[in-house]
Formats: C-alpha cells, sequence, structure tokens
C-alpha cells in the first residue's frame, strides 16, 4: 500500500518553485484503557480486567504554489497490551492535492465520507472499516485512489479510480470482542481473481439547495463488508472472510431547518445473495439554552431497515430504533456528552452507548465511551457472541 503513495513526497521536493513550500506538522498521542467488568464468555480469551493501549498519529502537511498543491502524509501506529492484531499500524493519508479554480485532484492514500447519520454509516463504501480499533466504524483505513472532482452551479461531480483493496480488521482469537468464533483475517478469499489487486470504480454528484444538502452516488467493484462463511479448522469452528464483487447505489440527503436537522441515507447493492435495500433515516431536534442556561440540548431518534438475506454479510441492523440525546454545554473546555440507545425491534437486544470529550487546557483533551450489551438472545448471532463484553474506554490525548 505504501508504494503507491510514497511518489507524493518526492514530488513536493521536486516541485517547481520548492522554495516557496509552507511545512506543517500536527496530530496527536493518546493513552487508553480498555475496562473489562465481566469474565470473557469463551475460555481462550484473555480475562485481563483492565487493556491499556497508546496510540501515536502524527499529520504532516506540506504546500506550495499559493497553496494550490499540498502533500498530506497521515501514518497511525497502535500498540495494545492484550490484543494482537489491535497492535497494528497503518496509513491514513499519504497523497498529492492539487485545487484548481473549478476541479481538484486527489492521487493517493486517503479517506473518505459520505454518510450523514448518527447511528450507522450505510453509504460510506470507499474506504474500509477498522474494526480493532472501534465497534462503531468511525474509524477507517486509507485507501489507495485517484480522485477527481468538479465543481460547478448544479453540483459537484466526483470520480474515484481505486486500485488496491484493504482487507477488514478483526480482533485476535484470543481477545475481547472477537464474536462467537474466531475470524481468519489473514484466510480471506474473493470473488474476483485479482483479488486484493481489483481496480474499483465509484462516481458521486453532490449539491447544496438552501438548507438542503443531497448526493448521489454509484460503487462498483469488491464490497467492504465480508460475507463470514463458517469452517472447521483444527476441531475449531472459525469465519474465513469473502468478498464478493457487488455494484452499490447510494443517496443521501440532510436538512436545516429552524431546530430540526433531517437525516436519510438509503442504498441498493447487488452481488451479494438478492438485490436489497437498506436505509437509515431519523432527526435531530435541538433545544438552546436548555434549563435557561447556556448548554444546547439535542434530542436523535433513527430508524434502521435493512433488507439483505442470509447470502449476505451480516448486520445487526435489520429493522432496529435508536434514540439519544447530545448535550453541548458551549463552555470553554467543550464539553459534550452523547447518550444513545440501539434496540433490535425483532428481540429488544439493546446496545446502549454513552460518550463524553473535555478539554484540558490548549493541548490535552480527556474522552469517556461506555458500551453496553443489554438483553442478547442466542438467535442474535452478532451481538450473543460479546454479550459479555460490556466496557468502559477511557482516552487521555495530547495535541501537537
Amino acid at each position: 500500500m505504501l508504494r503507491g503513495g510514497l511518489w507524493c513526497l518526492a514530488l513536493a521536493l521536486l516541485a517547481p518553485g520548492a522554495n516557496a513550500q509552507t511545512f506543517e506538522l500536527s496530530g496527536h498521542a493518546e493513552v487508553e484503557t480498555r475496562i473489562f467488568p465481566f469474565s470473557p464468555a469463551f475460555p481462550e480469551q484473555k480475562r485481563s480486567t483492565v487493556s491499556p493501549s497508546l496510540a501515536l498519529q502524527p499529520e504532516f502537511r506540506i504546500e506550495w504554489n499559493d497553496r494550490q498543491d499540498r502533500i498530506t502524509a497521515i501514518p497511525f501506529v497502535r500498540l495494545d497490551a492484550d490484543d494482537d492484531e489491535r497492535t497494528h499500524g497503518d496509513v491514513r493519508a499519504l497523497n498529492w492535492t492539487h485545487r484548481a479554480q473549478n476541479w481538484d485532484l486527489v492521487a493517493g492514500i486517503d479517506r473518505v465520507f459520505w454518510g450523514v447519520a448518527e447511528s450507522r454509516h450505510l453509504v460510506d463504501v470507499i474506504n474500509q472499516a477498522d474494526l480493532v480499533e472501534n465497534l462503531d466504524e468511525e474509524d477507517r483505513l486509507g485507501q489507495p485512489m485517484v480522485n477527481f472532482n468538479y465543481f460547478t452551479r448544479f453540483g459537484a461531480f466526483g470520480v474515484f479510480v481505486l486500485p488496491g483493496f484493504r482487507e477488514r480488521t478483526f480482533p485476535d482469537r484470543e481477545a475481547r470482542l472477537r464474536g462467537s468464533s474466531p475470524i481468519l483475517a489473514d484466510d480471506a478469499r474473493y470473488e474476483s481473481g485479482a483479488e486484493q489487486r481489483h481496480v474499483d470504480f465509484a462516481a458521486r454528484w453532490w449539491h447544496t439547495v438552501g438548507g438542503l444538502d443531497i448526493a448521489l452516488a454509484h460503487f462498483h467493484g469488491t464490497g467492504r463488508e465480508p460475507r463470514l462463511v463458517p469452517e472447521m479448522r483444527s476441531g475449531e469452528d472459525v469465519f474465513v472472510p469473502f468478498y464478493d464483487q457487488i455494484d452499490q447505489s447510494s443517496a443521501t440527503a440532510l436538512y436545516a431547518v429552524g431546530n430540526w436537522l433531517l437525516k436519510f441515507e438509503g442504498l441498493t447493492r447487488s452481488g451479494q445473495g438478492d438485490r436489497f435495500f437498506a436505509t437509515v433515516a431519523g432527526f435531530e431536534y435541538t433545544i438552546p439554552g436548555v434549563f435557561g442556561r447556556r448548554p444546547d440540548l439535542g434530542l436523535l431518534a433513527e430508524y434502521h431497515y435493512d433488507g439483505r438475506d442470509a447470502a449476505a454479510p451480516p448486520t445487526g441492523f435489520d429493522r432496529d430504533v435508536f434514540v439519544g440525546a447530545r448535550l453541548t454545554l458551549n463552555d470553554p473546555e467543550g464539553t459534550e456528552l452523547l447518550a444513545g440507545a440501539i434496540i433490535d425491534q425483532s428481540d429488544q437486544a439493546t446496545t446502549f452507548t454513552l460518550e463524553a470529550e473535555r478539554r484540558l487546557g490548549d493541548r490535552w483533551t480527556i474522552e469517556m465511551e461506555a458500551r453496553l450489551f443489554v438483553n442478547v438472545p442466542p438467535s442474535d448471532t452478532l451481538l450473543y457472541g460479546i454479550r459479555r463484553d460490556d466496557h468502559l474506554l477511557l482516552r487521555l490525548s495530547r495535541f501537537f
């Protein structure tokens, strides 16, 4: 993966006007601890109650040509005490960006986010999820790409050429949050004979009209969600990832009116069983100056539907409801709290989450995340394997 982006660094040094470069270094380092109050569900899993880790993510930027050209490099590394797979590194970005009056071009490794919903990133299909970082799929692996965007008064048009596939990361067989059976990520299989060398393509149009942000997109290539094929290896039940070739068309809409923020994501996908439709839609309503003071309270609700059949990759969002609240204190420390629950309508299995963040001075932040799995029946194949993996995460970050 690195080979496709290393030329970017040489370009910055050899480019015309190199003597007019500007250089910027930023990023963060963090100390993180995950606390698991209950013993694991499976005997081979480590029984550590406290699981610490360290992470570093510097960001390097070089700009020249009146800031029309930029090299960006964002490496990432984590050292984890208990999960060998979570001890990993990645290049989140290593690319050259050129900006002109009505177009731009990105070549190298980058991350792209398309979703608008709070509780599920349904339409994001460019970058692979880094599941060893967090189950919420907020963290994404860097993707090799060439991305060209053209801007008009009728909206922006973007095309992506994606020459290389990133396999999904999964927790180690002895780690917490691994699920009911180990996943042999290193034995992944592909529908395409080109495997990781398959070249994928995507296109997107997006536009803003008043308070409405809308977007349409299409993706053709290797699906980022693998099917998990059960196998027996040395007398043990395991899963082997299988990556299909898919076509996915999607739409998003975000509409702001008064104190309301209405959100929609929808897609239709073929290539993983029968063609299916999936959507997440909901709202966030903000009550400013709640209790007559500075804090703002946001009330959130979203509904999930996913019509995939058993031949598709598993999902925990077939017919679920998300409800939550966001409290923003509007204080100098930027204190925010988010509490929510995702409830499965079919079996009432519930995932509770609580997130809080606060700055400590100019360069430090402290964060807390808690996740609880409640009322999980054996029929819930995704959550049952992690039913005893309730955990509290504490993170202290230093920015530079």
